[in-house]
């Protein structure tokens, strides 16, 4: 499973002004692209909505070799619930530690070195206060699941995903598709794994001719399809095929062609542009306000 590689999680946020403002100046990653639509995603890529909404992928460098962030906002939606679902995405940057400090957002020590921080929305992230590696500083993203052995099958023996690392004391399993790729944690809560409204996806890649054989193990061993293999079009860039899958706790999971998708996933180097142009476009926010209403909570 060598070929097959981590790409990014989603994150569905509120608020484009303030998150930009947590990716770009906190954390110093870089806009990488940014596209607007104006319906709803055939694979459900920015939740059960069937309106406009725009995504914006955010990461220390390429999509080729970075694993990144992509944010989904969907117009006139204010604020998700968050679940116990995601438990935090781990990265080291002291950088991102003292530009938090600087600009006074809020972090608290957690451990040697290791410093709690939110993202608008309340999505947790990790900073590991060491010198930012020349490789990519995403280290893993760590996901609640009810059933650790459960979660290690699904994820190991049908998805091909290899166990790193175990901890029985934490009951936690570090997984990866290779040593230098971002890790997924998977810890035991003892507890119903729930997803609120602000359920995110992970997604990953692999050679386009893998998927078919990908939703036909899943049919065979029983498991939920959430959408069965899929064209995927944006406007004026490469096509690309995805399955989208959920494992025994309903986290969502999407596996896209990797030939297309690096096409796909070039970096826009007018990314910042179109998305600070796409924020300040929007005037939701002035609307909801004049009227003496809020925007919706999903």
């Amino acid at each position: 499973m060598a070929l097959r590689r981590a790409l990014h999680f989603v994150f569905k946020i509120g608020d484009r002004t303030k998150t930009a403002t947590f990716y770009r100046d906190v954390l110093g990653m870089k806009i990488l692209r940014h596209e607007e639509f104006e319906e709803g995603c055939k694979a459900t890529c920015n939740g059960p909505y069937d309106g406009k909404w725009s995504k914006t992928m955010v990461g220390y460098g390429p999509e080729d070799d970075h694993f990144v962030a992509e944010l989904t906002y969907n117009y006139g939606v204010g604020e998700y619930r968050l679940g116990n679902d995601f438990l935090g995405l781990t990265l080291q940057s002291s950088q991102a530690v003292s530009n938090a400090k600087r600009l006074g957002w809020p972090l608290t020590k957690v451990g040697e070195a290791l410093y709690l921080t939110e993202a608008p929305g309340g999505y947790h992230f990790y900073l590991l206060d060491k010198e930012q590696p020349q490789s990519d500083p995403v280290q893993k993203v760590s996901l609640a699941v009810s059933d650790l052995q459960s979660s290690i099958h699904y994820w190991s023996s049908l998805l091909g995903i290899k166990v790193i690392e175990k901890n029985e004391e934490k009951k936690s399993v570090l997984m990866g598709f290779s040593d230098t790729q971002c890790k997924l944690e998977l810890q035991d809560i003892g507890a119903a794994v729930d997803h609120g409204t602000a359920f995110g996806r992970i997604a990953f890649s692999c050679p386009s001719e893998q998927l078919p054989g990908i939703e036909a193990l899943m049919k065979k061993e029983k498991q939920k399809i959430l959408n069965p293999l899929v064209s995927l079009d944006t406007p004026g860039k490469a096509t690309v095929e995805v399955v989208i899958l959920a494992d025994p706790d309903g986290h969502e999971i999407c596996f896209v062609g990797d030939e297309a998708f690096r096409q796909l996933s070039a970096v826009d180097p007018n990314g910042n542009e179109l998305l600070d142009k796409a924020i300040a476009a929007d005037k939701s926010d002035e609307w909801f306000a004049k009227h003496n209403k809020q925007k919706a909570s999903a």
